[in-house]
């Protein structure tokens, strides 16, 4: 860390240089400026491309003399030119990065322009190439483009200041055994040389002063585009600009946030539907899209590798966890699929639904009215249908599938560890750590913050906010999601109002006052108030969810995080949050509060003293639950799609639209690219939210909906190739960047899955009917031979008409009723406890407890079991790593041994025998240990 942070000192933007500097410090090419020149403090030389120096009169240039830089002899005929290409004009240097702006004549022209040519000047004093192409090249004459070329000198720096490993050894380590079941995944198989696009090597982080030990046959393919753009980037956002209102301003992203460029982006390496004639281009953006981004190849492998080579290790670890989710859901859809067969082959059997259903039984059974005044009396085998289908969902196998999916949500969390440790060996990100991105400081964070303390650990001037900054921040943000939090509880309570005062209009228009039937058999009132209520959720969801996405960046940039893992930290929590509440409050007010704080006819319990509070269906809520997590789930999916695929579609469309009229050599490989959506900063971050809120269905109300697996096993499907389509087709390439982990969203899978044993255990105890059932069958039956039978009549309280409140009592009663019945465990009205809870209710609610109790711990035991068991890093990997460790140290203390020798034998005093012998000691020591 040490060596780092001095290195860091020397390259990267100092923000406490004098308030008469000019220009901070971009990496150590220093030189003397000439006498007639200003020195107000160390530049940084420009490396031209004919090998001599630039000379000092361009930095007064503008943008577009800047292509002054390549040789007159290298001058090329455009009209000879294809424009589809990566490099410049020269054919040599490499397109890394490309800036755009609009010469928009306003008032901030010149202030625009002004910061332009002193960011481009900063660029070139880095050490960057600059060469512009005209808006007279361009398609609608209006865009320049600045393409910037990072020269080798630049690389090995950046490389040395980012930790970036690089091929010292090819790997010798052998191969894991071949399975020999693997020939039956051959037809899911990619291609070899798709799936390894690069030999496997022992690596070692870049030194400058080592550069022979290092594997380097080309220096122009040495490092990586993704390894190019992203050193690009990193100078880009930390390259000053000037002095506004007394403050240094620097960093790409404040000029895109001015107007000042209208777009930063790298370049696809090609275009995606054919190869690219330029035989110095790899072509990986058609292989990508030829093996990996058509949905007719959704049944093969993805190429996790070329990914990762491709867009770097960050988008490489999303796409490996969503494939390895996928994956997992496999199986629990296969027993979802299961359990959800075996309601429907037992529907038949259902002692349930035949009483309903039956005309003697539940025919002549009188139920009290859904609400007051305006319904009326009904009897209870107009709910035939819908008892039939609530069977397909609350029957034993659903208690069977809530245990299997609370162990199957740890078998995924373990070993998609194990997977995450493989690729971290595979991926060369063993030693990769968070905390060395500590260093690199957002630029937002070191411009706003002023003021500066010594760090502890590196003894070094940096900025910080102070604490009492910190706290009034956090303060106005806490307010802010709390105020947020309490506008979707409101909402909910807003469509449960809704539910209340609608449920009169939809029963009194479904009831028949002369036969009592429904208008239809399936679409009850409760049903019929459920299904629209759903929908009226998911509308006002989506609407709250795209304002408080704004809200959310907003309140976390007004924070002023330390780091990008600070900043995506903090925003993850604040979305989450948002989005758990948004999402499954409709659900949780389903499954947990609908039809348990009713009362009971003539004392019924009203909402703000106003609204009735409504019921069950007398089949149970947990028909409802299934219907209510449908909607919601099944319409994020396929609004979520529709915004990921179609949206960008059109939008590319659009901006392509003439272009299509000119030759192809003409639309040139920046432009093609400009035309494109922008994968922004956030774009992974919105991926997982997606996922992870999928996640949540499928685990925190999965015992009411088996097939909920299926659901999102088959969307996650169509998400890989969608995802990777829109990638690949619609976005500009993203700046490569690294991760070693999914980052703080194991935390909350984690989370997740803890809580969604308490939510299947509340569900099977209090939203479906199984206890209630299976202590009617141990200990209230009366037959033998069918223990279930009466079962419904035992199950439904007695109420004396005449009882009826003014307030409760229905308009008409044409049929004489003098009796009705209701869903409770009470007295009847002859009993001197009349109308209080029976026995039965006591017993059942004892039962229910005792049924979350036991099976939560069971649960719990068997998921810390399985944890336990299973170890989070491969034995066969943990080899690997400390074998790759060996050999790496063995390889760099052989070269420094060489390099002694030499030293020796050229006479070199400093080199002195002791320190020959300190060498050799500390290789024995290495191979020892």
């Amino acid at each position: 860390m040490n060596r780092i942070g001095r290195r860091a000192n020397e390259t990267l933007i100092e923000m406490a240089l004098s308030a008469d500097d000019d220009i901070a410090v971009l990496t150590k090419f220093k030189r003397s400026w000439s006498e007639g020149e200003e020195s107000n403090g160390p530049l940084c030389e420009t490396i031209s491309t004919a090998g001599s120096e630039v000379p000092s009169g361009s930095e007064g240039l503008n943008s577009t003399e800047t292509t002054l830089l390549i040789p007159d002899h290298q001058v090329i005929d455009k009209r000879h030119e294809s424009k589809d290409s990566i490099f410049f004009r020269d054919g040599v240097r490499r397109i890394d990065f490309v800036l755009s702006y609009v010469d928009d004549l306003n008032k901030e022209w010149e202030k625009k322009l002004e910061r332009r040519k002193e960011f481009e000047s900063n660029l070139q004093k880095a050490g960057l190439e600059l060469e512009t192409e005209d808006k007279k090249e361009s398609e609608d004459g209006k865009i320049y483009f600045v393409k910037i070329h990072a020269p080798w000198e630049v690389l090995i720096t950046y490389a040395e200041v980012l930790n970036i490993k690089v091929p010292i050894r090819e790997n010798d380590i052998p191969s894991m055994v071949e399975n020999p079941l693997d020939c039956m995944l051959t037809p899911f198989r990619l291609p070899e040389k798709v799936m390894h696009p690069e030999p496997d090597y022992f690596t070692a982080p870049f030194s400058k002063d080592k550069q022979e030990l290092y594997l380097i046959n080309d220096e122009s393919t040495f490092f990586s585009p993704s390894m190019r753009n992203r050193i690009v980037n990193y100078i880009l956002t930390r390259c000053p600009y000037g002095t506004e209102e007394g403050k240094k301003k620097f960093g790409i992203k404040r000029l895109l946030n001015n107007g000042t460029y209208s777009a930063a982006y790298p370049l696809h390496d090609c275009q995606y539907w054919k190869k690219a004639s330029d035989p110095n281009c790899d072509n990986e953006r058609y292989t990508l899209y030829m093996e990996w981004a058509r949905f007719l190849r959704f049944y093969k492998e993805q190429p996790l590798d070329l990914i990762r080579k491709y867009y770097g290790e960050k988008i490489g670890i999303y796409f490996a966890w969503l494939g390895f989710y996928t994956e997992m859901l496999f199986l629990a859809a296969v027993v979802g699929v299961i359990c959800f067969l075996y309601g429907l082959f037992t529907m038949d059997e259902n002692m349930s639904s035949k009483e309903i259903c039956d005309p003697a039984i539940g025919g002549e059974i009188i139920m009290c009215p859904l609400c007051d005044r305006e319904c009326e009396y009904w009897r209870l085998n107009t709910t035939c249908e819908s008892s039939e289908y609530s069977h397909l969902f609350d029957n034993v196998a659903t208690l069977f599938f809530a245990i299997f999916m609370g162990i199957w949500v740890t078998l995924f969390l373990e070993f998609w560890k194990r997977r995450q440790a493989r690729l971290k060996y595979e991926w060369d990100l063993v030693d990769f750590e968070e905390e060395q991105q500590q260093l690199q400081l957002r630029p937002e964070y070191e411009a706003k913050c002023t003021q500066k303390k010594k760090n502890p650990v590196t003894q070094e001037m940096e900025p910080y906010l102070p604490l009492t900054s910190q706290a009034v921040r956090f303060c106005i943000s806490g307010t802010t999601v709390l105020f947020w939090v309490s506008l979707i509880i409101a909402s909910m309570i807003a469509v449960i109002v809704y539910r209340l005062a609608v449920y009169a209009a939809f029963a009194s228009l479904m009831e028949n006052t002369q036969s009592l039937q429904p208008i239809s058999g399936l679409l009850t009132p409760q049903l019929a108030t459920s299904v629209t209520a759903s929908c009226l959720n998911f509308v006002i969801i989506m609407i709250l969810n795209f304002i408080y996405e704004k809200i959310a960046i907003w309140i976390t940039d007004m924070e002023i995080p330390r780091t990008h893992m600070e900043y995506e930290n903090r925003l993850t929590m604040k979305m989450f949050l948002f989005q758990f509440v948004n999402y499954y409050s409709s659900c949780f007010y389903v499954a947990f509060f609908k039809g348990k704080f009713v009362g009971y006819p003539g004392a019924y319990t009203y909402m703000f003293n106003r609204w009735r509070n409504e019921e069950c269906d007398p089949a149970g809520c947990l028909i409802e639950l299934t219907t209510q997590l449908t909607i919601v789930m099944a319409g994020k999916q396929i609004w979520g799609n529709i915004q990921e695929a179609i949206v960008p579609w059109i939008c590319n469309w659009w901006g392509r639209r003439k272009a299509r009229s000119n030759p192809e050599n003409l639309y040139s490989r920046w432009e093609q690219d400009h035309d494109l959506q922008t994968f922004g900063a956030l774009g992974l971050f919105y991926e997982y939210l997606e996922m992870v809120i999928q996640f949540g269905f499928i685990t925190l109300f999965v015992a009411s909906f088996p097939l909920a697996p299926l659901l999102a096993l088959m969307n996650n499907i169509l998400e890989i190739r969608v995802d990777s389509w829109k990638l690949t087709t619609q976005y500009r390439r993203p700046v490569a960047a690294k991760a070693h982990s999914i980052g703080v969203w194991q935390e909350i899978l984690n989370g997740m899955a803890i809580l969604s044993v308490v939510t299947n255990a509340f569900i099977v105890a209090f939203t479906s009917d199984m206890i209630p059932r299976l202590v009617y069958y141990y200990a209230y039956s009366e037959s033998e031979d069918s223990p279930m039978s009466g079962y419904i009549n035992n199950s439904l309280s007695v109420f004396e008409i005449s009882d009826f409140p003014e307030r409760n009592k229905p308009k008409q009663n044409p049929e004489g009723f003098e009796q009705c019945r209701y869903r409770d465990y009470r007295y009847p009205p002859d009993h001197e406890r009349k109308y209080l809870h029976t026995m039965q209710f006591w017993h059942i609610l004892a039962a229910k407890l005792a049924f979350i109790i036991i099976m939560e711990h069971v649960v719990f035991i068997v998921k810390f079991f399985v944890a336990w068991m299973i170890p989070d890093v491969p034995a066969d990997v943990k080899a690997k790593i400390k074998r790759e460790k060996y050999l790496t140290q063995k390889i760099l203390h052989e070269y420094e041994l060489e390099k002694l020798k030499e030293r020796l034998c050229q006479g070199d005093k400093r080199a002195t025998e002791k320190e020959f012998i300190a060498t050799e000691g500390r290789m024995e020591l290495s191979r020892a240990m």
